[in-house]
Protein backbone atom coordinates (compact mmCIF):
# COMPACT_ATOMS: atom_id res chain seq x y z
CA UNK A 1 0.00 0.00 0.00
CA UNK A 2 1.16 3.01 -0.81
CA UNK A 3 3.52 4.71 1.78
CA UNK A 4 2.95 1.93 4.98
CA UNK A 5 4.23 -1.14 5.93
CA UNK A 6 1.48 -3.32 5.89
CA UNK A 7 2.97 -5.46 9.06
CA UNK A 8 2.33 -1.95 10.79
CA UNK A 9 -1.78 -2.32 10.35
CA UNK A 10 -3.58 -4.38 13.63
CA UNK A 11 -6.74 -3.07 13.06
CA UNK A 12 -8.96 -3.39 10.00
CA UNK A 13 -12.63 -0.90 9.60
CA UNK A 14 -14.52 -2.60 6.95
CA UNK A 15 -18.06 -1.43 5.37
CA UNK A 16 -20.32 -4.44 5.18
CA UNK A 17 -22.53 -3.87 1.87
CA UNK A 18 -20.33 -4.36 -1.37
CA UNK A 19 -17.49 -5.86 0.82
CA UNK A 20 -19.13 -8.83 2.95
CA UNK A 21 -21.93 -9.24 0.59
CA UNK A 22 -23.33 -8.60 -2.37
CA UNK A 23 -24.70 -4.79 -2.79
CA UNK A 24 -28.26 -4.49 -3.22
CA UNK A 25 -29.18 -2.65 -6.73
CA UNK A 26 -29.03 1.07 -5.96
CA UNK A 27 -31.91 2.35 -3.89
CA UNK A 28 -32.32 -1.42 -2.21
CA UNK A 29 -31.22 -2.73 1.22
CA UNK A 30 -30.47 -5.69 3.20
CA UNK A 31 -33.52 -6.11 5.25
CA UNK A 32 -33.13 -9.31 5.85
CA UNK A 33 -30.77 -12.40 6.33
CA UNK A 34 -32.22 -14.49 3.56
CA UNK A 35 -31.24 -11.59 1.17
CA UNK A 36 -27.60 -11.79 2.03
CA UNK A 37 -25.52 -13.02 -0.05
CA UNK A 38 -21.27 -13.22 1.05
CA UNK A 39 -19.14 -12.25 -1.31
CA UNK A 40 -16.79 -14.93 -2.70
CA UNK A 41 -13.66 -15.29 -0.35
CA UNK A 42 -14.96 -12.48 2.40
CA UNK A 43 -15.20 -15.12 5.07
CA UNK A 44 -11.92 -16.62 4.20
CA UNK A 45 -9.81 -13.10 4.22
CA UNK A 46 -11.69 -12.63 7.67
CA UNK A 47 -10.63 -15.77 8.80
CA UNK A 48 -7.05 -14.60 7.64
CA UNK A 49 -6.98 -11.44 9.42
CA UNK A 50 -7.63 -12.91 12.84
CA UNK A 51 -5.57 -15.43 12.15
CA UNK A 52 -3.09 -12.59 11.54
CA UNK A 53 -3.93 -11.18 15.45
CA UNK A 54 -5.97 -8.11 13.08
CA UNK A 55 -8.56 -6.65 15.04
CA UNK A 56 -11.39 -6.76 12.52
CA UNK A 57 -14.16 -3.93 12.83
CA UNK A 58 -17.82 -3.36 10.88
CA UNK A 59 -18.32 0.04 10.43
CA UNK A 60 -21.52 0.44 8.19
CA UNK A 61 -24.04 2.85 7.36
CA UNK A 62 -27.64 0.89 7.35
CA UNK A 63 -30.25 4.06 6.23
CA UNK A 64 -33.06 1.68 5.94
CA UNK A 65 -34.05 2.06 9.69
CA UNK A 66 -34.72 5.79 9.18
CA UNK A 67 -36.39 5.16 6.04
CA UNK A 68 -38.66 2.31 8.19
CA UNK A 69 -36.98 -0.32 5.93
CA UNK A 70 -36.13 -2.33 8.58
CA UNK A 71 -35.73 -2.15 12.91
CA UNK A 72 -32.71 -2.00 14.87
CA UNK A 73 -34.02 -5.71 15.80
CA UNK A 74 -33.97 -7.07 12.21
CA UNK A 75 -30.39 -5.35 11.39
CA UNK A 76 -29.24 -7.19 14.67
CA UNK A 77 -30.46 -10.51 13.23
CA UNK A 78 -27.97 -10.01 10.09
CA UNK A 79 -25.43 -9.31 12.07
CA UNK A 80 -26.07 -12.43 14.61
CA UNK A 81 -26.07 -14.28 11.39
CA UNK A 82 -23.12 -12.71 9.83
CA UNK A 83 -21.44 -13.87 13.17
CA UNK A 84 -22.69 -17.30 12.90
CA UNK A 85 -21.68 -17.77 9.77
CA UNK A 86 -17.97 -16.22 10.30
CA UNK A 87 -18.25 -18.75 13.30
CA UNK A 88 -18.47 -21.60 11.20
CA UNK A 89 -14.96 -20.72 9.05
CA UNK A 90 -13.25 -19.71 12.11
CA UNK A 91 -13.66 -16.59 12.17
CA UNK A 92 -14.99 -13.50 13.49
CA UNK A 93 -16.38 -9.83 13.56
CA UNK A 94 -14.20 -8.01 16.97
CA UNK A 95 -17.24 -5.08 16.86
CA UNK A 96 -19.79 -3.78 14.88
CA UNK A 97 -21.23 -0.87 14.80
CA UNK A 98 -23.90 1.38 12.84
CA UNK A 99 -25.52 4.22 11.60
CA UNK A 100 -29.04 4.31 11.62
CA UNK A 101 -29.38 7.58 10.30
CA UNK A 102 -30.38 9.82 7.36
CA UNK A 103 -28.23 11.62 5.59
CA UNK A 104 -27.14 14.93 7.69
CA UNK A 105 -29.01 13.58 10.70
CA UNK A 106 -25.98 13.08 12.79
CA UNK A 107 -22.48 12.88 13.16
CA UNK A 108 -21.91 8.77 12.78
CA UNK A 109 -23.06 8.53 9.36
CA UNK A 110 -19.97 7.74 6.64
CA UNK A 111 -18.08 9.99 5.73
CA UNK A 112 -18.75 11.61 9.01
CA UNK A 113 -15.98 9.76 11.98
CA UNK A 114 -18.89 9.11 14.79
CA UNK A 115 -18.76 5.69 13.93
CA UNK A 116 -15.21 5.27 14.08
CA UNK A 117 -15.08 7.40 17.12
CA UNK A 118 -17.27 4.59 18.84
CA UNK A 119 -14.75 1.86 18.37
CA UNK A 120 -11.70 3.76 19.67
CA UNK A 121 -13.44 3.75 22.78
CA UNK A 122 -13.87 0.41 22.82
CA UNK A 123 -10.35 0.35 20.85
CA UNK A 124 -8.19 2.61 22.47
CA UNK A 125 -4.55 1.49 20.98
CA UNK A 126 -6.05 1.92 17.21
CA UNK A 127 -5.12 5.19 15.35
CA UNK A 128 -4.59 6.63 12.06
CA UNK A 129 -0.97 4.54 11.53
CA UNK A 130 -2.20 0.74 12.87
CA UNK A 131 -5.66 0.67 10.95
CA UNK A 132 -6.44 0.73 7.30
CA UNK A 133 -10.18 1.12 6.04
CA UNK A 134 -11.97 -1.11 3.40
CA UNK A 135 -15.06 -0.37 1.75
CA UNK A 136 -16.29 0.12 -1.50
CA UNK A 137 -18.15 3.63 -1.29
CA UNK A 138 -16.57 7.71 -1.51
CA UNK A 139 -18.10 7.86 2.06
CA UNK A 140 -16.05 4.70 3.33
CA UNK A 141 -12.32 6.57 1.87
CA UNK A 142 -13.68 9.71 2.87
CA UNK A 143 -14.05 8.61 6.37
CA UNK A 144 -10.72 7.01 6.62
CA UNK A 145 -8.96 9.83 4.81
CA UNK A 146 -10.27 12.43 7.26
CA UNK A 147 -8.98 10.37 10.43
CA UNK A 148 -5.32 10.01 8.28
CA UNK A 149 -6.03 6.05 8.13
CA UNK A 150 -4.80 4.21 4.52
CA UNK A 151 -7.98 3.08 2.33
CA UNK A 152 -8.16 0.78 0.08
CA UNK A 153 -11.55 0.66 -2.42
CA UNK A 154 -13.30 -2.54 -3.71
CA UNK A 155 -14.21 -1.87 -6.80
CA UNK A 156 -16.95 -4.34 -6.97
CA UNK A 157 -19.78 -5.10 -9.65
CA UNK A 158 -19.56 -1.93 -12.02
CA UNK A 159 -23.68 -2.11 -11.99
CA UNK A 160 -24.11 -2.21 -8.40
CA UNK A 161 -21.56 0.83 -7.82
CA UNK A 162 -22.34 3.98 -6.14
CA UNK A 163 -22.07 7.41 -8.00
CA UNK A 164 -18.60 8.62 -6.80
CA UNK A 165 -16.45 5.15 -7.12
CA UNK A 166 -14.20 6.45 -9.70
CA UNK A 167 -13.56 9.34 -7.89
CA UNK A 168 -13.24 7.00 -4.43
CA UNK A 169 -10.64 4.75 -6.64
CA UNK A 170 -8.23 7.66 -7.20
CA UNK A 171 -8.57 8.87 -3.43
CA UNK A 172 -7.69 5.36 -1.76
CA UNK A 173 -4.62 4.64 -1.20
CA UNK A 174 -5.13 1.32 -3.06
CA UNK A 175 -7.55 -0.61 -5.31
CA UNK A 176 -8.66 -4.19 -5.03
CA UNK A 177 -11.32 -6.45 -6.51
CA UNK A 178 -12.46 -8.11 -3.58
CA UNK A 179 -11.94 -8.09 0.17
CA UNK A 180 -10.01 -11.14 -0.31
CA UNK A 181 -7.34 -9.68 -2.82
CA UNK A 182 -7.38 -6.55 -0.20
CA UNK A 183 -6.33 -8.65 2.23
CA UNK A 184 -3.82 -10.61 0.00
CA UNK A 185 -1.83 -7.97 -2.06
CA UNK A 186 -2.44 -4.85 0.63
CA UNK A 187 -2.25 -6.98 3.68
CA UNK A 188 0.17 -9.55 2.73
CA UNK A 189 -2.17 -12.34 4.55
CA UNK A 190 -1.87 -15.17 1.83
CA UNK A 191 -2.88 -18.71 2.97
Amino acid sequence: MKGMDHSLVRYVFLDRDGVLNRKMPEGAYVSDWAQFQWLAGADEAIARMNRAGLTVILVTNQRGIALGLYTHAQLEHIHANIQRHLARHGARLDAVYYCPHNHGECHCRKPDIGLFEQAFKQFPQANAQNSVVIGDSLSDIRAGRRLGMKTVFIQGEADRQKAGSAAAAELADAVAGSLLQAVEIHLGLVA
